[in-house]
């Protein structure tokens, strides 16, 4: 199957089934013959009845399976968790592994990572594999709502009320208030740039990835309410955004991957680690962070679009 009817198959303008119930030695009016009656039987199929009893057995087998496998998994995991607090230690008693553990991340977090802020010394560097992990299930689940919610010429439908009329109909657009844009136009530029302070500052005080891009992801949101999606769409659009939280990942991915090749290997990485205080400190902690902080934004104004207009 090439590209092109793989795309129709996808897009559902053909029955990949053809090629199979047809010979390629049959006609061109043979096989629009067949069609025909392809088409004649399952009208005959709907009328009878039968069709229902078939659809009605094959959603009860996949609710029976998909309550087995609900119960399965709660029983799975519970048991999980049952056995991970067996095995905590008692209240009241110490355990040496994680007093060990906080005295490596304040006794030597510094020299190790070069951050002054040892939460994020832990984040991106002790523990980067876990922000890797959270970083992609955000990407995932804009994925997920994109996959959803976006609205096009392949799946509108066209016996539906036009959104924008309903919209326009039922709810009021504050990006015609002049108060809005005007308040807007002096709060917007304030916020990213202090957004972008909170995200550069990550690894000298409170502030990285996460809080810087939650930070401008609510100046994107303002911008867009203010001035409404066409502006939005000039300064950061769904491409835009698609290409910055890929690169952003992919560079996280690559640059940790390197580290934790060179760490399980004992090797050393070469990277320096800075003067402590410096902007430029903490190794890979800074460009880390501008990569975490661009996926939370793209991802916090990627929800909004969707929601706001299923597209």
């Amino acid at each position: 199957m090439n590209k092109s009817r793989f795309l129709s198959w996808l897009y559902g303008e053909t029955d990949v089934m053809e090629d199979i119930l047809e010979l390629d030695e049959t006609s061109d009016e043979s096989r629009e013959q067949l069609k025909r009656e392809k088409r004649r039987l399952r009208r005959e199929l709907l009328r009878s009845g039968r069709a229902k009893k078939v659809i009605g057995a094959e959603t009860k087998g996949f609710y029976a399976l998909y309550h087995v496998v609900a119960v399965v998994s709660c029983i799975m995991l519970i048991g999980v968790l049952l056995f991970a607090v067996a095995n905590l230690p008692r209240y009241g008693e110490e355990n040496p592994e994680t007093t060990e553990m906080v005295a490596r991340y304040v006794e030597k977090g510094v020299e190790e990572t070069g951050a002054d802020n040892i939460v994020a010394g832990m984040i991106l560097d002790y523990r980067a594999f876990d922000t890797l992990g959270e970083s992609h299930v955000l990407f995932t689940a804009l994925i997920c709502v994109t996959i959803l919610l976006r609205l096009d010429r392949k799946n509108m439908r066209k016996t539906y009320e036009d959104y924008y009329a309903i919209r326009g109909e039922r709810f009021h657009d504050i990006s015609r208030e002049a108060i809005m844009r005007n308040v807007a136009a002096v709060l917007v530029p304030c916020i990213f740039v202090f957004g972008i302070y909170v995200l550069l500052n990550g690894q000298n005080g409170p502030g990285g990835g996460f809080s810087g891009g939650a930070v401008m992801g609510a100046a994107m949101i303002i911008f867009s309410a203010a001035f409404g999606f066409d502006k939005a769409d000039r300064v950061f659009s769904k491409r835009l955004g698609a290409w910055v939280t890929f690169a952003a990942l992919s560079f996280y991915s690559a640059a940790k991957g390197y580290v934790f090749f060179t760490g399980a290997n004992h090797l050393e990485n070469h990277i320096p680690k800075g003067t402590p205080g410096a902007i430029l400190s903490g190794g890979l902690i800074l460009p880390l962070d501008i990569a975490v902080g661009m996926v939370v934004a793209f991802t916090m104004y990627g929800f909004y679009n969707l929601f706001m207009r299923g597209k």
